[in-house]
């Protein structure tokens, strides 16, 4: 437990310097006009669950994890074929999910990404419970928003619908957005 409470104090400390330079006036690393600190974040983050890699077995943070990337690909309500293919690769490319095999990730996000192509609410409710799976770990339960922010930042902006779900996954795991810049 140690080391995540370091690995948080780092977080924190990123986050304070990020709103010292100026958010936007709104307290939110990233938001307005200081992308760059959001897209610090993010790395940051990564770099929280590299160091992670050798806790981050399990099949419940597999399965959440994939909910999670699906749901943030699908966050605007629909998934175009080219980023499905995008998130699908930054998936089987990410560091930590190489714990797992290709197939069985991609297997998992594909399954999600169609529950919510088909109907995007009740595709929603499945993916939460999904996610939700994780709570039983705080290690896991934080890894797997850090995994979705990680896919949301990937091309240097997070989207509001994006922030949102992201939010409401906090929610369903017990944790506070506001631990991520939420």
């Amino acid at each position: 437990m140690a080391m995540w409470d370091r690995i948080k104090d780092q977080a924190k400390t990123l986050q304070q310097t990020q709103g010292a330079r100026g958010s936007g006036g709104h307290g939110r690393p990233g938001s307005g006009s200081s992308g760059g600190s959001r897209a610090q974040l993010v790395n940051t983050l990564k770099s929280q669950l590299t160091s992670l890699k050798t806790e981050l077995k399990s099949g419940a943070y597999r399965d959440a994890s994939m909910a999670m990337c699906a749901l943030v690909a699908a966050a605007d309500g629909q998934v175009d074929p080219a980023e499905r293919q995008h998130v699908e690769s930054l998936i089987l490319n990410n560091d930590v999910l190489q714990n797992f095999p290709p197939e069985q990730l991609r297997q998992r996000f594909n399954k999600h990404v169609d529950q919510l192509a088909f109907n995007f609410q009740q595709g929603k409710a499945e993916v939460m419970q999904e996610i939700a799976k994780a709570a039983k770990k705080p290690t896991e339960a934080r890894a797997v928003v850090q995994t979705g922010f990680v896919v949301a930042g990937a091309d240097g902006y997070v989207a509001p619908a994006e922030e949102q779900v992201l939010r409401e996954a906090c929610s369903a795991l017990g944790l506070s957005p506001q631990e991520f810049g939420l």
